[in-house]
């Protein structure tokens, strides 16, 4: 093999740049498929009655103490909007939680049993899609780790490049039809889902944006990736030109 001068120190900090991309897009999706404020929001929720002579505010008064008498016409004070709580939620992949009426804990239901049926297959999709991508970001992250801590050559480092260069950006592709595939699906799902989770506003939560962040950070990765093996390949025909010609001066090799 044609030996090959590269700048050693060079090399190393663009693999470290690379690996730390890679790793903080790894812990970022890690995070974001784990969480389930993937989405979060208002439901508008009816108050339920008042027992007794409770004066909270988040039930229904009536205006008779004996609220258990048949015969007692009972009118109700509130009217409208005032009839109705905002209750908070936030959605994930695995499930979804709201806060409950008294303001104490949350009660949470699994997102997949809220799904309407026709888009399931498109959810476990999105779910195994999501379960690969981590995957690939991981092996990915451990071959630029072998590429930072142990390297001999540059053609081991080319090797190791092309590899981690192929499997961050079929990480990138995964994740992203991964994440597009969720949104469709909780959108139909606010459509089509049943009455009493449908939000009445709901927007993209932090771990939407950290999902996406994680995308952006496997695409930037790989694109680093792919520079630095094409700038070892240049270098590599440069200095193998540069040989060529200082052989060819040393022993006078006639021109062809």
């Amino acid at each position: 093999r044609m030996p090959v001068l590269f700048s050693v120190t060079g090399r190393r900090q663009r693999a470290s740049a690379t690996f730390s991309l890679s790793l903080l897009s790894l812990v970022f999706s890690i995070t974001a498929f784990s969480s389930s404020y993937w989405c979060e929001g208002v439901r508008k929720v009816a108050k339920p009655f008042c027992a007794g002579q409770s004066k909270e505010k988040h039930c229904i008064r009536f205006n008779s103490p004996d609220a258990n008498s048949s015969n007692a016409v009972q009118y109700i004070w509130e009217t409208g909007d005032d009839k109705f709580i905002d209750r908070k939620f936030h959605a994930g992949i695995w499930y979804s939680c709201e806060e409950n009426i008294n303001g104490k804990g949350e009660k949470c239901r699994s997102f997949i049993s809220l799904t309407p049926p026709t888009d399931r297959g498109v959810l476990w999709l999105s779910i195994v899609a999501e379960i690969l991508y981590i995957i690939l970001l991981l092996a990915g992250a451990i071959l630029m780790s072998t590429e930072v801590c142990y390297y001999t050559t540059g053609i081991d480092g080319l090797k190791i490049n092309a590899f981690s260069a192929i499997i961050t950006v079929l990480a990138g592709l995964l994740g992203m039809v991964a994440h597009m595939m969720y949104t469709t699906v909780f959108q139909m799902t606010v459509n089509l889902g049943p009455e009493d989770w449908r939000p009445h506003t709901w927007d993209y939560g932090w771990s939407y944006c950290l999902a996406w962040g994680s995308f952006a950070c496997c695409m930037a990765a790989a694109v680093t990736t792919i520079n630095k093996y094409t700038k070892t390949i240049l270098e590599f025909k440069h200095k193998r030109k540069k040989l060529e010609r200082t052989l060819k001066i040393k022993y006078k090799f006639p021109d062809p």
